[in-house]
């Protein structure tokens, strides 16, 4: 496919590819999969010891303490993101920021933060949920096709 779209090119913008490669800044892949391994890890790490917390401080059970260790977690990530520290901890860490669910209230809180001077209405209110929207929407789905799946495979005695 890139031959072909090669071919179409005139022979400047050929040249011109070339060039630009060879200049290309090359990124350290390894690396940012390291950081990004590690970022998401001491924050699943994180929200493991506020499950633990739940539970031995609580009397919540394993199944009882996922709900509010889910929302702490967005809360804390509510207020990193307020107080500009999960920018630095994104930069570093990059998609492993990102994939937690700490990343879903970090994207939230963003978008709210950055039209607030539109006002509650106008501005918060239809900016918050533009990127997060997107995640609840196929998150639901996906939920739905999963939950379909299973309870065909349950009724034809699968599982």
């Amino acid at each position: 496919m890139a031959n072909n779209k090669k071919k179409n090119l005139t022979p400047v913008q050929q040249e011109y590819q070339t060039f630009e490669n060879e200049r290309e800044t090359k990124r350290p892949l390894i690396g940012n999969c390291i950081k990004a391994f590690i970022t998401g890890g001491i924050i699943c790490l994180i929200g493991q010891g506020v499950q633990t917390l739940y539970i031995y401080f609580f009397n919540f059970t394993e199944e009882t303490a996922d709900n509010p260790t889910i929302a702490t977690m967005i809360f804390i990530a509510l207020l990193l993101t307020g107080f500009g520290f999960y920018d630095r901890i994104s930069q570093f860490g990059g998609a492993g920021s990102a994939v937690p669910v700490t990343g879903f209230g970090n994207a939230v809180i963003s978008a709210a933060i950055e039209h607030r001077s539109e006002g509650f209405v106008l501005g918060v209110g239809p900016n918050m949920f533009k990127l997060a929207g997107s995640v609840i929407l196929f998150g639901t789905f996906a939920a739905f096709v999963v939950a379909t799946i299973k309870t065909i495979l349950i009724q034809w005695g699968g599982l």
